[in-house]
């Protein structure tokens, strides 16, 4: 059995750049899934290897949103309404019965270019608030010692290299209280089957709909608002959702 350290898989949502915003969808979203470690091994992994075993007969399909979505590659079987509806309620079931927290840094990059001359980086904004909120939760949960891996997909050499060395910076006190904060990033292919990174990336777009549109239809949301860090009284938002500006 794996030891009960935490782990973080992170992913995102949308693209960062300011340069030009979609104006149907002007956010960026991080997300961070947080997870012990036995809980992993034992639960999540299992899980959502016999969910692809079920759907594909083998557990090599990556599960990724906009694949499903648009039912391309291997989730061109969901191309017929009723298979696509039952796969979706399963596969939320699924993600509802899995023992993880997820804490959200959604930027909202048309107020952000609007209120600021200068913006910072999306991304660099987005990472700082999520790693404090996870350094936070894991500190109340178990006031952990050891550094918690955090697992990001590669994005390329030199975004690789950028993100880590701010990723390293944040760590190193440049946060709001100026804490180090006991994390090691490790970065993995964009073809690696990782299970982590997969449910980061399922939950990821649907916290962004939710921050645009908060009434519209969110089948996912459901099940993503129980699993955010909240305060003693419930609150969510600036402890598992965090929005900015």
């Amino acid at each position: 059995m794996a030891d009960d350290g935490f782990i973080v898989f992170v992913d995102e949502s949308g693209d960062h750049g300011l340069e030009s915003i979609d104006p149907a969808s002007p956010v960026f979203v991080l997300v961070f899934c947080v997870a012990r470690k036995s809980d992993y091994a034992a639960t999540i992994i299992p899980a959502l290897t016999e969910f692809k075993f079920r759907h594909f007969g083998h557990d090599q399909t990556i599960l990724h949103e906009r694949d499903i979505r648009k039912d391309q590659g291997d989730f061109r079987i969901l191309r017929d309404a009723r298979t696509k509806d039952a796969f979706l309620n399963e596969l939320t079931e699924v993600i509802n019965e899995l023992p993880f927290t997820i804490i959200a840094s959604v930027i909202r990059k048309d107020k952000l270019a609007g209120r600021y001359v200068y913006p910072a980086n999306p991304y660099e904004i987005a990472l700082e608030f999520g790693l404090e909120r996870v350094h936070y939760f894991i500190q109340k949960t178990s006031g952990g010692a050891e550094a918690v891996p955090v697992i990001i997909e590669r994005r390329g050499k030199r975004e690789d290299n950028e993100l880590e060395l701010e990723f390293r910076r944040i760590c190193d006190g440049k946060n709001w209280d100026s804490s180090k904060l006991a994390f090691e990033p490790r970065f993995v292919s964009k073809l690696a089957n990782v299970p982590g990174l997969q449910v980061a990336d399922l939950v990821a777009r649907p916290i962004g709909r939710y921050v645009l549109n908060p009434n519209q239809a969110n089948r996912a949301w459901a099940v993503i608002r129980t699993k955010l860090d909240r305060s003693q009284g419930g609150k969510i938002e600036g402890w598992g959702l965090k929005v900015f500006p």
